[in-house]
């Protein structure tokens, strides 16, 4: 009897805890948010004036930046703390799809593929920083100035980007070059390596500024987009629907321009960007 009355007992401790494990596994991404009190935002540190690195800073504080303001005002609006975790551009993409991160705010265009693979947020505007061109060597300028003129050429561009895409349908006659950070790969068009890094306006001229034997290609990729959105994991509608009535709140208030505004500023203090 006592025998019976145990495995009984051990049979409804091992429910008990299938119901915990399945109530658990049940949480949408904004009750662990809630819960846990920390948003944990994906971003790839390398594209001013959206995301880059203050070397005068340590820790979290050193990460800057317009999206980094817009991840800290989410955070705010919901009552929690943030915490920034760097990783390379595939990298950040892949965090969001895993789960090891809430969502990935990095500079993102709308594109079909990502509407295939996340749930993406309204559009958020950062000025011009849509604007997307070819980052070239001063001294190859005049010879690479219109499409055509890179046809054969080796261009680079960061995997699973805007600009991977655009390099390949608008270029299909250039040779892709697909790259994980744009910091080496700028140094690989200074050493000669490749002919060309496709790069947002705003960003090219970030790397200008460090690298004055660079220059950006008349050339312009023709875009069709509303902005930047932010990634989040498919199936988390109560976070896309919470981060969306954040995100018109912040237009509202006409936070956009003056964070823009303040991300190229401290970029030019810090020799990210030029005029």
């Amino acid at each position: 009897m006592k025998k019976k009355i145990i495995v009984m007992i051990i049979f409804g401790l091992i429910f008990l805890s299938g119901c915990s494990f399945d109530q658990a596994k049940d949480s949408t991404k904004l009750e662990t948010i809630q819960k846990k009190n920390v948003l944990r935002v994906a971003v790839s540190p390398d594209f001013a004036p959206m995301e880059f690195i203050d070397a005068n800073k340590s820790d979290q504080m050193q990460y800057v930046g317009f999206d980094i303001e817009l991840a800290k005002y989410i955070a705010s609006e919901l009552g929690v703390e943030l915490f920034i975790d760097a990783m390379d551009f595939s990298s950040c993409q892949a965090a969001v799809s895993l789960g090891n991160v809430d969502i990935s705010i990095s500079g993102y265009a709308e594109t079909a593929e990502r509407a295939k693979n996340f749930i993406l947020s309204d559009p958020y505007y950062a000025d011009d920083n849509n604007e997307q061109g070819i980052l070239v060597l001063a001294s190859n300028l005049d010879a690479l100035e219109i499409g055509t003129d890179f046809d054969g050429k080796l261009v680079s561009a960061q995997n699973a980007s805007l600009q991977y895409n655009l390099l390949i349908e608008q270029l299909p006659n250039a040779e892709a070059n697909p790259i994980v950070d744009l910091n080496t790969a700028v140094l690989e068009l200074i050493n000669g390596k490749v002919d060309g890094l496709c790069v947002a306006i705003a960003n090219g001229e970030a790397f200008i500024e460090n690298y004055p034997s660079l220059a950006l290609s008349p050339f312009r990729f023709e875009v069709e987009n509303e902005g930047n959105v932010i990634l989040i994991k498919k199936g988390e509608t109560d976070l896309e629907e919470v981060i969306n009535k954040i995100l018109a709140k912040a237009y509202e208030q006409g936070l956009y321009t003056q964070w823009y505004s303040d991300a190229v500023a401290l970029a030019k203090e810090l020799g990210e960007i030029t005029e």
